[in-house]
């Protein structure tokens, strides 16, 4: 049972890949799981008062990129894997203002990337939720602020993981981000592996055929397994 941050830490380093809490229609394991020992999310729990400040101390400490890089919900990336998945997943933001904003000022929140571009909160909040699935930002710490409640600062992937200039070949990896996700579930479908990634069925279909023995099922879904 994850009762530490660096026993969460541990355990996301070795998962590779992981949700921060369990999601029906994605194959991922999460940290909930390890932290509560039961797939039932329950509110509240001493399990979730753990959780709920691990999500933000984690990165704070650089341990684990923490963000929602993977089913557009919030998941846990070993700090190792963070170059290849922008490799596989990334995509360029040269253009938008909140991107710019963090790029000239540092880590910002949603309050102080309204005042730095002049966006509404919707617009701030849509984008901000776009740039992490797009690997272009990341969750960097808490800010202290007025009220019960501290606000989360966002940080450029690139920035806060010292993500290299030369990353490898997209192909590449994603077939060793296909072959984590296979080894976490021992079986998938295309869909099962499109829906952790997000990638098409037909992309997922084809990484799979790379890397593991495809066979059909009874009812004629094509699943596969580790050779």
């Amino acid at each position: 049972m994850v009762r530490t941050l660096a026993a969460a830490a541990g355990w996301v380093d070795e998962a590779g890949l992981a949700l921060l809490f369990p999601k029906a229609d994605i194959v991922l394991p999460s940290l909930w799981e390890q932290v509560a020992g039961e797939r039932e999310v329950r509110w509240p729990s001493p399990p979730m008062e753990f959780l709920w400040s691990a999500k933000d101390e984690l990165p704070a400490e650089g341990l684990v990129c923490v963000g929602k890089h993977l089913g557009r919900v919030v998941a846990c990336i070993a700090p190792r894997l963070v170059p290849v998945l922008v490799a596989a997943n990334g995509d360029a933001a040269d253009d938008d203002p909140v991107v710019e904003a963090v790029r000239q000022l540092g880590p910002l929140t949603g309050p102080q990337l309204r005042e730095a571009t002049g966006l509404g909160k919707k617009e701030v909040e849509r984008s901000v939720a776009s740039l992490h699935h797009r690997l272009v930002l990341t969750s960097s710490h808490l800010v202290e602020q007025n009220g019960p409640w501290g606000a989360l600062a966002h940080d450029l992937v690139t920035r806060k993981w010292s993500v290299p200039a030369v990353l490898p070949p997209r192909d590449e990896a994603r077939r060793l981000l296909a072959a984590i996700v296979l080894d976490g579930a021992r079986e998938l479908t295309a869909a099962d592996l499109g829906g952790a990634l997000g990638w098409r069925r037909k992309e997922a279909a084809a990484i799979l055929d790379e890397i593991a023995e495809g066979r059909d099922d009874e009812a004629g879904f094509r699943i596969w397994a580790r050779r």
